[in-house]
């Protein structure tokens, strides 16, 4: 049976050969199957991606899905968004995609995606009980397929018209993005250069986890010596977008945030934009200087969407890279979309990329920090540093723990996706952005009993 523990706040997901068995997973699609019939939902949409474990788990979840009676629409590899998509074109009451995302190769998982949103928390963990209680629906299901890729590159490309021609290069990470992204470049008005176009689950030339500094530099290389005005580069599913600026500057969620609402509230004040507790103060002090709403929001793909759902916001991301526009767009995590709006920006603007976040007050702030921490020890950690902290700062705990310092902020808070913790500082110098990083680090290995361990 699978472990409880790969059932996740917004996912589920584990080590594909040792947590993924083929029988287990069958069980699992009868359970999601089940789940979707009782909750009114029979026409399903089903993806994978390129993992080299992704084909034996596509064969065992569909059969699983089709025992419960489902009607199941099989995508086969797609990026993510284009499961999303597919929801809202075909009319379908739901979705699963089967993919890793971002994490290592010998990952995989399931999204899960029910009318126009992404199930999480006590939804998920309903699967889970069907699955213990061995509660399933039983009828015959019905199986088709449909080339999703051809609307979905038509209807993106189509939105998009510009001018002055643009050279930009790509990075697919050898992930689902490439041969799609191809077909989009390819009808917009750039010069491209291809990196690693070729789906290949092992991933042979860099992680795909455009988050990491150390997997873009192919991209910071080839834009300066391509001279290119943009670069992009994309996760293993397509759902994140990383980018580099003309002058080889990587650019983190946050900034690409900033550049992306400006735009949107030049058209439409008064607008809400999502951002999560990692990112930058510069991002939210810039959208209430632009006019914005600015909220500050819990981590996690689904979590955001629903919140987005919620306030009607036209905008939200992270600095994972996850973007979100429901302005001129359906409202999901989308790279290959976001790269569309990026090249937007850059084509309009009489000013390179460099020049779109000049006069933000100049802070220092590490990237994404990942320490090593198991799962069944990730909250009681981050509890003890909320403790520590409360008493004495002021403490957002919105997710995990985000102490304000006064001339800076760091941040502890548990991945839902890794057996790791999260951890990033910003202030005011380098020296007080390492003296918050080392108050918050000990306190981290106070709670935990042992050493920081980076994790990759």
């Amino acid at each position: 049976m699978l472990k409880p523990s790969i059932f996740r706040e917004y996912d589920i997901r584990g080590i594909a050969d040792q947590e993924l068995l083929s029988e287990d997973v069958e069980t699992l699609g009868r359970a999601l199957g089940t789940w979707f019939v009782r909750h009114g939902a029979r026409k399903l949409n089903l993806a994978r991606d390129c993992r080299l474990s992704s084909d034996r788990l596509h064969a065992a979840l569909r059969t699983g899905l089709l025992s419960t009676g489902c009607e199941v629409t099989d995508l086969g590899v797609v990026p993510t968004p284009i499961l999303y998509y597919s929801v809202f074109h075909l009319h379908a009451d739901g979705g699963v995609m089967i993919t890793g995302s971002h994490n290592p190769k010998d990952f995989n998982g399931f999204k899960v995606m029910h009318g126009k949103s992404t199930i999480h928390g006590e939804e998920i963990q309903q699967v889970l009980r069907l699955i213990q209680a061995g509660d399933f629906e039983a009828a015959e299901g019905r199986l088709s397929e449909y080339d999703a890729v051809t609307p979905y590159v038509n209807e993106i490309a189509g939105q998009f018209s510009w001018k002055r021609r643009i050279k930009v290069i790509a990075d697919g990470g050898n992930g689902t993005a490439g041969p799609v992204f191809r077909r989009i470049l390819e009808k917009l008005n750039v010069e491209p250069v291809e990196l690693f176009f070729e789906m290949d689950g092992n991933f042979p030339n860099h992680h795909p986890d455009p988050t990491q500094p150390e997997n873009l530099r192919h991209l910071v290389g080839g834009v300066l010596a391509s001279r290119a005005d943009v670069g992009l580069a994309f996760d293993g599913d397509t759902d994140r977008i990383g980018a580099v600026d003309e002058k080889g500057t990587v650019l983190y969620g946050d900034q690409l945030m900033i550049i992306y609402s400006r735009e949107i509230l030049s058209r439409k004040p008064g607008s809400t934009v999502i951002g999560e507790v990692k990112s930058s103060q510069n991002m939210y002090d810039d959208i209430r200087a632009h006019g914005g709403n600015a909220v500050m929001w819990k981590t996690g793909h689904s979590l955001i969407k629903a919140k987005m759902q919620e306030l009607s916001a036209e905008l939200a991301g992270e600095m994972s890279g996850h973007m979100f526009f429901a302005d001129r767009y359906y409202g999901f995590d989308d790279a290959m979309y976001a790269a569309c709006r990026l090249l937007e920006i850059v084509a309009n603007s009489d000013q390179p990329l460099s020049a779109e976040l000049a006069g933000l007050p100049q802070t220092f702030a590490t990237p994404e920090l990942r320490v090593d921490c198991p799962d069944d020890r990730k909250v009681p950690v981050v509890q003890a540093v909320l403790k520590k902290f409360r008493a004495e700062y002021e403490v957002n705990d919105t997710d995990g723990v985000r102490v304000n310092f006064g001339k800076g902020w760091g941040l502890v808070r548990a991945s839902n996706t890794q057996p790791v913790l999260v951890l990033r500082f910003e202030a005011q110098s380098p020296e007080l952005r390492d003296q918050y990083r080392k108050l918050m680090e000990d306190a981290v290995i106070e709670a935990s009993g042992g050493k920081l361990t980076a994790s990759h």
